[in-house]
Protein backbone atom coordinates (compact mmCIF):
# COMPACT_ATOMS: atom_id res chain seq x y z
CA UNK A 1 0.00 0.00 0.00
CA UNK A 2 1.41 3.22 -1.07
CA UNK A 3 1.08 5.44 2.30
CA UNK A 4 3.36 8.67 1.05
CA UNK A 5 1.69 11.55 0.92
CA UNK A 6 2.62 15.06 -1.28
CA UNK A 7 3.53 18.50 0.15
CA UNK A 8 -0.14 19.57 -0.04
CA UNK A 9 -1.53 16.83 1.39
CA UNK A 10 1.02 16.59 4.81
CA UNK A 11 -0.04 20.88 4.70
CA UNK A 12 -3.49 19.96 4.71
CA UNK A 13 -3.63 17.18 6.87
CA UNK A 14 -2.25 19.52 9.53
CA UNK A 15 -4.40 22.35 8.98
CA UNK A 16 -5.27 24.08 12.04
CA UNK A 17 -9.08 24.21 10.72
CA UNK A 18 -9.24 20.49 9.97
CA UNK A 19 -7.66 19.62 13.20
CA UNK A 20 -10.95 22.18 15.02
CA UNK A 21 -13.50 20.32 12.53
CA UNK A 22 -12.05 16.74 14.32
CA UNK A 23 -12.47 18.01 17.52
CA UNK A 24 -16.06 19.68 17.04
CA UNK A 25 -16.95 16.43 15.73
CA UNK A 26 -15.88 14.18 18.35
CA UNK A 27 -17.39 16.83 20.26
CA UNK A 28 -20.71 16.66 18.76
CA UNK A 29 -20.05 12.81 19.51
CA UNK A 30 -20.02 12.96 23.30
CA UNK A 31 -22.42 15.17 23.40
CA UNK A 32 -24.85 12.88 22.20
CA UNK A 33 -23.52 10.06 23.73
CA UNK A 34 -23.80 11.75 27.38
CA UNK A 35 -27.46 12.71 26.63
CA UNK A 36 -27.70 8.85 26.59
CA UNK A 37 -26.21 7.18 29.13
CA UNK A 38 -26.04 10.45 31.58
CA UNK A 39 -30.07 10.49 30.56
CA UNK A 40 -30.24 7.06 32.06
CA UNK A 41 -28.24 7.31 34.79
CA UNK A 42 -30.36 9.68 36.51
CA UNK A 43 -33.41 7.14 36.36
CA UNK A 44 -31.21 4.00 37.13
CA UNK A 45 -31.51 3.75 40.40
CA UNK A 46 -35.16 4.57 40.74
CA UNK A 47 -35.79 1.98 37.67
CA UNK A 48 -33.64 -0.58 39.83
CA UNK A 49 -35.49 0.06 42.88
CA UNK A 50 -38.92 -0.94 40.80
CA UNK A 51 -37.65 -3.98 39.59
CA UNK A 52 -37.19 -4.91 43.12
CA UNK A 53 -33.42 -4.28 43.91
CA UNK A 54 -32.44 -3.47 47.15
CA UNK A 55 -30.46 -0.60 47.89
CA UNK A 56 -27.21 -2.50 48.54
CA UNK A 57 -27.61 -4.25 44.94
CA UNK A 58 -27.87 -0.31 43.43
CA UNK A 59 -24.76 0.83 45.48
CA UNK A 60 -22.61 -2.53 44.21
CA UNK A 61 -23.93 -2.26 40.70
CA UNK A 62 -23.03 1.79 40.65
CA UNK A 63 -19.39 1.05 42.34
CA UNK A 64 -18.95 -2.59 40.35
CA UNK A 65 -19.51 -0.94 36.77
CA UNK A 66 -17.25 2.18 37.47
CA UNK A 67 -14.11 -0.26 38.43
CA UNK A 68 -14.89 -2.71 35.66
CA UNK A 69 -14.73 0.11 33.49
CA UNK A 70 -11.82 1.83 34.89
CA UNK A 71 -9.84 -1.26 34.81
CA UNK A 72 -11.13 -1.89 31.32
CA UNK A 73 -9.27 1.28 30.31
CA UNK A 74 -5.78 -0.14 30.94
CA UNK A 75 -6.33 -3.42 28.60
CA UNK A 76 -8.10 -0.77 25.97
CA UNK A 77 -4.94 1.32 25.82
CA UNK A 78 -2.55 -1.61 25.59
CA UNK A 79 -4.65 -2.87 22.41
CA UNK A 80 -4.88 0.72 21.46
CA UNK A 81 -0.80 1.77 21.55
CA UNK A 82 -0.01 -1.88 20.31
CA UNK A 83 -2.30 -2.28 16.88
CA UNK A 84 -3.06 1.62 16.54
CA UNK A 85 -6.31 0.41 15.68
CA UNK A 86 -8.30 3.78 17.65
CA UNK A 87 -11.45 3.79 15.57
CA UNK A 88 -12.02 -0.08 15.82
CA UNK A 89 -11.68 0.11 20.04
CA UNK A 90 -13.35 3.38 19.70
CA UNK A 91 -16.24 1.87 17.53
CA UNK A 92 -16.48 -1.29 19.56
CA UNK A 93 -16.44 0.77 22.93
CA UNK A 94 -19.44 3.38 21.79
CA UNK A 95 -21.52 0.96 20.74
CA UNK A 96 -21.58 -1.24 23.82
CA UNK A 97 -21.80 2.05 25.77
CA UNK A 98 -24.84 3.45 24.27
CA UNK A 99 -27.04 0.45 22.76
CA UNK A 100 -26.99 -0.93 26.88
CA UNK A 101 -29.24 1.77 27.53
CA UNK A 102 -32.26 1.42 25.02
CA UNK A 103 -32.21 -2.12 25.71
CA UNK A 104 -32.96 -1.31 29.51
CA UNK A 105 -36.27 -0.78 28.40
CA UNK A 106 -36.96 -4.66 27.66
CA UNK A 107 -35.48 -5.33 30.67
CA UNK A 108 -37.62 -7.54 33.17
CA UNK A 109 -36.08 -7.94 36.21
CA UNK A 110 -33.33 -6.16 37.81
CA UNK A 111 -30.33 -9.12 37.22
CA UNK A 112 -30.99 -7.78 33.15
CA UNK A 113 -30.57 -4.53 34.19
CA UNK A 114 -27.99 -4.64 35.98
CA UNK A 115 -25.76 -6.83 33.48
CA UNK A 116 -26.98 -3.72 31.04
CA UNK A 117 -25.63 -0.84 33.28
CA UNK A 118 -22.63 -2.64 33.85
CA UNK A 119 -22.26 -3.00 29.94
CA UNK A 120 -22.81 0.45 29.78
CA UNK A 121 -19.62 1.31 31.99
CA UNK A 122 -17.70 -1.50 30.35
CA UNK A 123 -18.00 0.35 27.05
CA UNK A 124 -17.35 3.60 28.08
CA UNK A 125 -14.53 2.17 29.23
CA UNK A 126 -13.29 0.74 26.84
CA UNK A 127 -13.73 3.83 24.13
CA UNK A 128 -12.07 6.21 26.31
CA UNK A 129 -8.57 5.75 25.86
CA UNK A 130 -8.00 5.59 22.09
CA UNK A 131 -10.46 8.19 21.85
CA UNK A 132 -8.70 10.90 23.61
CA UNK A 133 -5.69 9.49 21.54
CA UNK A 134 -7.52 10.86 18.92
CA UNK A 135 -8.17 13.96 20.65
CA UNK A 136 -4.56 14.51 21.37
CA UNK A 137 -3.88 14.59 17.68
CA UNK A 138 -6.06 17.32 16.87
CA UNK A 139 -5.17 19.67 20.11
CA UNK A 140 -1.69 20.08 18.75
CA UNK A 141 -3.21 22.13 16.11
CA UNK A 142 -5.44 24.09 18.12
CA UNK A 143 -3.94 24.17 21.85
CA UNK A 144 -3.99 21.23 24.03
CA UNK A 145 -6.06 22.72 26.44
CA UNK A 146 -8.68 24.56 24.08
CA UNK A 147 -8.96 21.32 22.49
CA UNK A 148 -9.89 19.34 25.28
CA UNK A 149 -11.73 22.14 26.66
CA UNK A 150 -13.82 22.51 23.71
CA UNK A 151 -14.21 18.63 23.75
CA UNK A 152 -15.28 18.46 27.59
CA UNK A 153 -17.67 21.77 27.38
CA UNK A 154 -20.02 19.91 24.26
CA UNK A 155 -19.92 16.40 26.29
CA UNK A 156 -20.96 18.30 29.45
CA UNK A 157 -24.39 19.80 27.21
CA UNK A 158 -25.06 16.88 26.89
CA UNK A 159 -24.96 15.56 30.50
CA UNK A 160 -27.67 18.54 30.82
CA UNK A 161 -29.90 17.82 28.22
CA UNK A 162 -29.66 14.23 28.79
CA UNK A 163 -31.00 14.20 32.06
CA UNK A 164 -34.01 16.91 31.14
CA UNK A 165 -35.03 15.12 28.29
CA UNK A 166 -35.92 11.81 30.41
CA UNK A 167 -37.41 14.18 33.10
CA UNK A 168 -39.48 15.63 30.72
CA UNK A 169 -40.74 11.86 29.13
CA UNK A 170 -41.25 11.10 32.79
CA UNK A 171 -43.78 13.64 33.71
CA UNK A 172 -45.76 13.50 30.48
CA UNK A 173 -45.66 9.19 30.46
CA UNK A 174 -44.19 8.71 33.62
CA UNK A 175 -42.66 5.37 33.00
CA UNK A 176 -38.70 4.98 32.89
CA UNK A 177 -39.31 2.43 29.53
CA UNK A 178 -40.17 5.02 27.58
CA UNK A 179 -37.49 7.30 29.04
CA UNK A 180 -34.99 4.63 28.39
CA UNK A 181 -36.51 4.06 24.71
CA UNK A 182 -36.32 7.56 23.71
CA UNK A 183 -32.57 7.60 24.54
CA UNK A 184 -32.57 5.21 21.28
CA UNK A 185 -32.63 8.50 19.22
CA UNK A 186 -29.24 10.22 20.91
CA UNK A 187 -27.47 6.83 20.82
CA UNK A 188 -27.54 6.18 17.15
CA UNK A 189 -27.39 9.99 16.22
CA UNK A 190 -23.29 9.72 18.39
CA UNK A 191 -22.55 6.31 16.17
CA UNK A 192 -23.92 7.93 12.96
CA UNK A 193 -21.52 11.12 13.36
CA UNK A 194 -18.74 9.17 15.12
CA UNK A 195 -18.88 7.29 11.82
CA UNK A 196 -19.14 10.66 9.91
CA UNK A 197 -15.78 11.18 11.31
CA UNK A 198 -14.07 7.95 10.73
CA UNK A 199 -14.82 8.53 6.88
CA UNK A 200 -13.49 12.27 7.05
CA UNK A 201 -10.17 10.97 9.25
CA UNK A 202 -9.26 7.88 9.00
CA UNK A 203 -5.68 8.58 10.07
CA UNK A 204 -6.46 11.15 12.75
CA UNK A 205 -2.62 10.54 13.86
CA UNK A 206 -1.64 12.64 10.33
CA UNK A 207 -3.26 15.76 12.57
CA UNK A 208 -0.12 15.97 14.60
CA UNK A 209 3.32 17.45 13.37
CA UNK A 210 6.36 15.36 14.49
CA UNK A 211 7.71 16.45 17.81
CA UNK A 212 10.96 15.55 18.61
CA UNK A 213 11.48 17.62 21.26
CA UNK A 214 8.91 16.37 23.33
CA UNK A 215 9.67 16.84 27.70
CA UNK A 216 9.45 12.96 28.13
CA UNK A 217 8.71 10.17 25.88
CA UNK A 218 8.14 7.47 28.39
CA UNK A 219 6.77 6.12 31.16
CA UNK A 220 9.94 7.33 33.67
CA UNK A 221 9.54 9.10 37.38
CA UNK A 222 7.70 12.24 35.86
CA UNK A 223 4.64 10.59 34.57
CA UNK A 224 4.07 8.28 37.80
CA UNK A 225 4.42 11.56 39.72
CA UNK A 226 2.01 12.93 37.46
CA UNK A 227 -0.43 9.81 37.76
CA UNK A 228 -0.13 9.97 41.79
CA UNK A 229 -1.11 13.54 41.50
CA UNK A 230 -4.18 13.20 39.73
CA UNK A 231 -4.88 10.33 41.65
CA UNK A 232 -5.04 12.07 45.00
CA UNK A 233 -7.39 14.71 43.22
CA UNK A 234 -9.70 12.15 42.10
CA UNK A 235 -9.41 10.25 45.74
CA UNK A 236 -10.70 13.50 47.54
CA UNK A 237 -12.97 14.87 45.15
CA UNK A 238 -16.40 13.42 46.72
CA UNK A 239 -18.95 11.75 44.32
CA UNK A 240 -22.06 13.36 43.45
CA UNK A 241 -24.27 11.20 45.05
CA UNK A 242 -22.84 11.19 48.56
CA UNK A 243 -22.81 15.09 48.17
CA UNK A 244 -26.81 14.56 47.36
CA UNK A 245 -27.47 12.23 49.95
CA UNK A 246 -25.85 14.18 52.55
CA UNK A 247 -28.27 17.64 51.13
CA UNK A 248 -31.76 15.33 51.65
CA UNK A 249 -30.61 14.29 55.10
CA UNK A 250 -29.78 17.55 56.35
CA UNK A 251 -32.08 19.11 54.66
CA UNK A 252 -29.52 21.87 52.90
CA UNK A 253 -32.15 22.54 50.12
CA UNK A 254 -35.40 21.04 49.23
CA UNK A 255 -35.35 17.82 46.97
CA UNK A 256 -36.55 19.58 43.90
CA UNK A 257 -33.20 21.53 44.30
CA UNK A 258 -30.69 18.69 44.03
CA UNK A 259 -30.81 17.90 40.60
CA UNK A 260 -30.99 21.86 39.87
CA UNK A 261 -27.52 22.15 41.56
CA UNK A 262 -26.16 19.33 39.54
CA UNK A 263 -27.24 20.80 36.63
CA UNK A 264 -25.41 24.11 37.46
CA UNK A 265 -22.29 22.57 38.04
CA UNK A 266 -22.29 20.65 34.80
CA UNK A 267 -22.87 24.14 33.24
CA UNK A 268 -19.87 25.28 34.87
CA UNK A 269 -17.74 22.63 34.61
CA UNK A 270 -18.46 23.54 30.74
CA UNK A 271 -17.57 27.18 30.94
CA UNK A 272 -14.69 26.07 33.22
CA UNK A 273 -12.99 23.63 30.97
CA UNK A 274 -13.83 26.00 28.29
CA UNK A 275 -11.62 28.95 30.07
CA UNK A 276 -9.31 26.79 32.10
CA UNK A 277 -7.97 25.33 28.73
CA UNK A 278 -7.54 28.54 27.38
CA UNK A 279 -5.52 29.74 30.32
CA UNK A 280 -3.46 26.62 30.18
CA UNK A 281 -2.05 27.03 26.71
CA UNK A 282 -0.53 29.66 27.95
CA UNK A 283 0.48 29.17 31.43
CA UNK A 284 0.64 25.56 31.64
CA UNK A 285 0.92 23.45 34.91
CA UNK A 286 0.47 26.08 37.00
CA UNK A 287 -3.03 26.29 35.60
CA UNK A 288 -3.33 22.94 37.76
CA UNK A 289 -2.01 24.01 40.53
CA UNK A 290 -4.06 26.83 41.02
CA UNK A 291 -7.26 25.16 40.00
CA UNK A 292 -6.47 22.58 42.62
CA UNK A 293 -5.73 24.88 45.56
CA UNK A 294 -8.88 26.55 44.98
CA UNK A 295 -11.43 23.37 44.75
CA UNK A 296 -9.67 21.62 47.47
CA UNK A 297 -12.27 23.87 49.64
CA UNK A 298 -15.77 22.64 48.24
CA UNK A 299 -15.73 19.78 50.79
CA UNK A 300 -16.64 22.48 53.70
CA UNK A 301 -18.41 24.57 51.99
CA UNK A 302 -20.98 21.56 50.64
CA UNK A 303 -21.12 19.51 54.04
CA UNK A 304 -21.08 22.66 56.57
CA UNK A 305 -22.72 25.00 55.07
CA UNK A 306 -26.19 26.16 54.13
CA UNK A 307 -27.52 26.81 50.77
CA UNK A 308 -25.64 29.71 49.39
CA UNK A 309 -22.50 28.01 51.28
CA UNK A 310 -24.14 24.83 48.60
CA UNK A 311 -24.68 26.62 45.81
CA UNK A 312 -21.05 28.32 45.98
CA UNK A 313 -19.44 24.82 46.90
CA UNK A 314 -21.20 22.80 43.74
CA UNK A 315 -19.78 25.66 41.79
CA UNK A 316 -16.31 25.04 42.90
CA UNK A 317 -16.97 21.48 42.81
CA UNK A 318 -18.17 22.01 38.90
CA UNK A 319 -14.71 23.73 38.28
CA UNK A 320 -12.55 20.80 39.01
CA UNK A 321 -14.60 18.17 37.16
CA UNK A 322 -13.97 20.71 34.40
CA UNK A 323 -9.93 21.60 35.05
CA UNK A 324 -9.69 17.68 35.12
CA UNK A 325 -11.50 16.27 32.28
CA UNK A 326 -10.12 19.00 30.34
CA UNK A 327 -6.35 20.46 30.63
CA UNK A 328 -5.69 17.40 32.90
CA UNK A 329 -5.72 15.28 29.83
CA UNK A 330 -4.39 17.78 27.66
CA UNK A 331 -1.18 18.19 30.12
CA UNK A 332 -0.76 14.38 29.38
CA UNK A 333 -0.82 14.79 25.75
CA UNK A 334 2.24 17.50 25.91
CA UNK A 335 4.01 14.77 27.58
CA UNK A 336 3.88 11.38 26.07
CA UNK A 337 4.94 10.82 22.85
CA UNK A 338 2.05 9.96 20.09
CA UNK A 339 2.97 6.17 19.72
CA UNK A 340 2.51 5.63 23.62
CA UNK A 341 -0.13 7.80 24.70
CA UNK A 342 -2.72 5.63 24.58
CA UNK A 343 -1.39 3.33 26.59
CA UNK A 344 -0.55 6.66 28.83
CA UNK A 345 -4.32 7.36 28.77
CA UNK A 346 -5.32 3.43 30.02
CA UNK A 347 -2.82 3.73 32.53
CA UNK A 348 -4.04 7.08 33.33
CA UNK A 349 -7.82 6.62 33.29
CA UNK A 350 -7.48 2.98 35.41
CA UNK A 351 -5.29 4.83 38.34
CA UNK A 352 -7.44 8.10 38.15
CA UNK A 353 -10.22 5.13 38.56
CA UNK A 354 -8.89 3.34 41.43
CA UNK A 355 -8.13 6.26 43.33
CA UNK A 356 -11.60 7.92 42.99
CA UNK A 357 -13.20 4.66 44.03
CA UNK A 358 -11.27 4.19 46.99
CA UNK A 359 -11.57 7.66 47.87
CA UNK A 360 -15.27 7.08 47.51
CA UNK A 361 -15.56 4.21 49.72
CA UNK A 362 -13.59 5.96 52.44
CA UNK A 363 -15.27 9.09 52.40
CA UNK A 364 -18.65 7.06 52.61
CA UNK A 365 -17.47 5.72 55.57
CA UNK A 366 -16.53 8.80 57.36
CA UNK A 367 -19.40 10.33 56.57
CA UNK A 368 -21.54 7.98 58.65
CA UNK A 369 -18.68 7.94 61.57
CA UNK A 370 -17.25 11.95 61.62
CA UNK A 371 -18.18 14.43 59.24
CA UNK A 372 -15.55 16.50 60.05
CA UNK A 373 -12.95 13.56 59.77
CA UNK A 374 -14.45 13.28 55.79
CA UNK A 375 -13.64 17.27 54.89
CA UNK A 376 -10.13 17.19 56.26
CA UNK A 377 -9.59 13.98 54.07
CA UNK A 378 -10.75 15.36 51.19
CA UNK A 379 -9.55 18.93 51.72
CA UNK A 380 -5.82 17.20 52.60
CA UNK A 381 -5.69 14.90 50.32
CA UNK A 382 -6.24 17.18 47.56
CA UNK A 383 -3.56 19.79 48.60
CA UNK A 384 -1.64 16.90 48.91
CA UNK A 385 -1.45 16.79 44.65
CA UNK A 386 0.52 20.79 44.65
CA UNK A 387 3.95 19.43 45.27
CA UNK A 388 3.96 16.80 43.15
CA UNK A 389 2.40 19.33 40.26
CA UNK A 390 5.02 21.42 40.96
CA UNK A 391 7.88 19.04 40.91
CA UNK A 392 6.09 18.50 37.05
CA UNK A 393 6.00 22.31 36.44
CA UNK A 394 9.81 22.37 37.54
CA UNK A 395 10.50 19.87 34.71
CA UNK A 396 9.07 21.79 31.74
Amino acid sequence: MDTSASPTTTQAALSPHRALRFVLLIGVVSLLADMTYEGARSINGPFLALLGASGAVVGTVSGLGELIGYSLRLVSGFFSARTRRYWLTTFIGYGINLLAVPLLALSGNWPVAAVLMIAERVGKGIRVPPRDTMLSFATQQVGRGWGFGLHEALDQIGAILGPLVVAAILAIQGNYRHGYAVLLLPALLALGVLAAARYLYPRPQDLEADTPALRFSGFNRAFWIYVLAAGLIAAGFADFPLIAYHFEKAAVVSPAMVPVLYAVAMGVDALAALILGRVFDRLGMVTMMGVAFLTAFFAPLVFLGGAVAAGIGMALWGIGMGAQESIMRAALAERIRPERRALAYGIFNTAYGLFWFGGSVLMGYLYDVALPALIIFSVLVQLAALPLFYVIRGKE
